[in-house]
């Protein structure tokens, strides 16, 4: 994973929120909330919450009277999140990386995470992080993405962006957002850090969009990918965009847009 990979600024995150999550993340938000509803936690840590999707939700699905940590590591993306949740006394927000918690042992019933430990620079460390933190028989509850090849419109956008630049092509969503989804590795991982009871379940959903071109922008400009691009040419950032909304309508059509996107969910349990 490239350092590029975790940064989330300037426009990013405003990008990141107004196209990507209601794209491909609030489906998966609404399944991890559920998920964590049927724990009843009475106190829950969210690691990588970006601009609070999964927050959202689950405060949605929760009865008053819990309480919510909520952290991610870049503070652009939690303001976005704080401000959209809006006054809920159940929630704190908290600038904090999932690797290095700013907790002590044993403090929360679950821990969940949506579509943020493939950017964990040792995912080991931060499974540890998380078992740490938890309860005895607590849970950890998160999702990763699965390969490209299962989420259409990031690889009709790496593909579209390879014959852009096919010197160098950007990589960054089959690298990192895509990058970790063997399921043998993932386990592992879990057992390293201590955790028992795993269970991965693969989900598929459909990714909609109103045009091409909002599918384009939610990647050239809503991600790290941007990054990746500007650092080619960064006067080709909207050349860019337009040639991956070129083949997302080539493709996919003229109008309201839809694919595959699938995910792998993962639960542990602390032993």
């Amino acid at each position: 994973m490239s350092d590029t990979d975790k940064v989330f600024a300037g426009s990013v995150p405003k990008l990141y929120d107004e196209y990507l999550v209601p794209m491909i993340f609030a489906e998966y938000a609404d399944d991890i909330a559920s998920r964590v509803a049927a724990l009843s936690p009475s106190v829950l840590l969210e690691t990588a919450a970006g601009t609070g999707a999964v927050t959202r939700a689950v405060t949605a699905a929760l009865p008053p009277g819990i309480r919510y940590v909520a952290t991610d590591l870049n503070e652009p993306m939690l303001a976005i999140a704080a401000q959209r949740q809006g006054e809920d006394p159940r929630i704190t927000w908290r600038q904090a990386d999932a690797t290095a918690l700013p907790f002590g042992d044993a403090e929360f019933d679950v821990v969940c995470c949506q579509f943020g430990a493939m950017f964990f620079p040792d995912r080991v460390k931060g499974y540890s992080e998380a078992r740490r933190v938890l309860k005895p028989s607590g849970t950890f509850l998160f999702n990763v993405w699965d390969r490209i090849e299962e989420n259409v419109f990031a690889h009709d956008a790496t593909m579209a962006l390879g014959k852009l630049f096919p010197d160098d092509p950007p990589r960054f969503m089959a690298r990192t957002p895509h990058g970790y989804f063997d399921q043998t590795i993932i386990r592992a991982d879990l057992e390293r850090a201590g955790f028992g009871n795993i269970s991965i379940e693969t989900r598929a959903a459909i990714s909609r969009a109103p045009t091409a071109e909002h599918v384009a922008i939610a990647y050239c400009q809503g991600t790290p990918l941007r990054g990746e691009i500007e650092a080619r040419d960064a006067s080709r950032l909207q050349a860019a965009t337009d040639a991956v909304a070129e083949a997302i309508r080539i493709r996919h059509g003229s109008g309201p847009v839809e694919a595959k996107i699938q995910a792998l969910v993962i639960t542990a349990r602390r032993i």
